[in-house]
């Protein structure tokens, strides 16, 4: 039986687990979007002199130090010379610059945070990749941390350091079976 004087232990702190938060890798600049579809002709087609007399009327200034999503929510063939005229105008004021909806966006920032990491960081660790979140993060910056880490880890698990969920775990060589 325990003794009711015994401290309690918090075993998690204790652990050799390292907790990966990905929500520390989302843009810190604000998210805008830029339709296409505001521009077609009877929702259908864009007409190049219309599109180009409204873009060199548009306020870009509202765009200046975000990340910028471009896309058409449309069903439209846009041509690929458009997206060319707002990536031109664009490019000098966003931060960023991406094709797309805003999710797109997310998953090609976290995809190039991601390949920045110092994957030897976590040689033979056991990594938790954190699973609750305030913010949004693609579901595609959980498999492309997965298929990072899963060559240098020893295990890696989904979750809270206290509820994890077993991803991977490195198999047992010859000589570590022995043991």
């Amino acid at each position: 039986m325990k003794n009711e004087m015994d401290p309690v232990v918090n075993r998690v702190r204790q652990s050799s687990l390292i907790t990966l938060k990905l929500e520390e890798l989302y843009p810190a600049e604000p998210i805008a979007t830029f339709d296409l579809k505001d521009y077609l002709f009877q929702g259908l087609i864009l007409r190049e002199k219309d599109f180009r007399q409204a873009l060199a009327s548009h306020d870009w200034e509202q765009y200046r130090g975000v990340n910028l999503a471009v896309g058409c929510s449309a069903d439209a063939i846009i041509p690929t010379w458009a997206y060319m005229l707002v990536g031109a105008y664009a490019s000098e004021i966003a931060h960023d610059v991406f094709f797309g909806a805003h999710n797109d966006l997310l998953v090609a920032h976290y995809r190039k945070e991601l390949q920045k990491m110092d994957l030897e960081a976590f040689r033979d660790a056991r990594v938790v990749v954190k699973g609750c979140s305030d913010r949004e993060i693609p579901a595609a910056a959980y498999l492309e941390i997965s298929r990072l880490l899963k060559p240098v880890v020893h295990s890696l698990f989904f979750g809270e350091p206290c509820s994890t969920v077993p991803v991977y775990k490195r198999p047992k060589t010859a000589s570590e079976s022995q043991d």
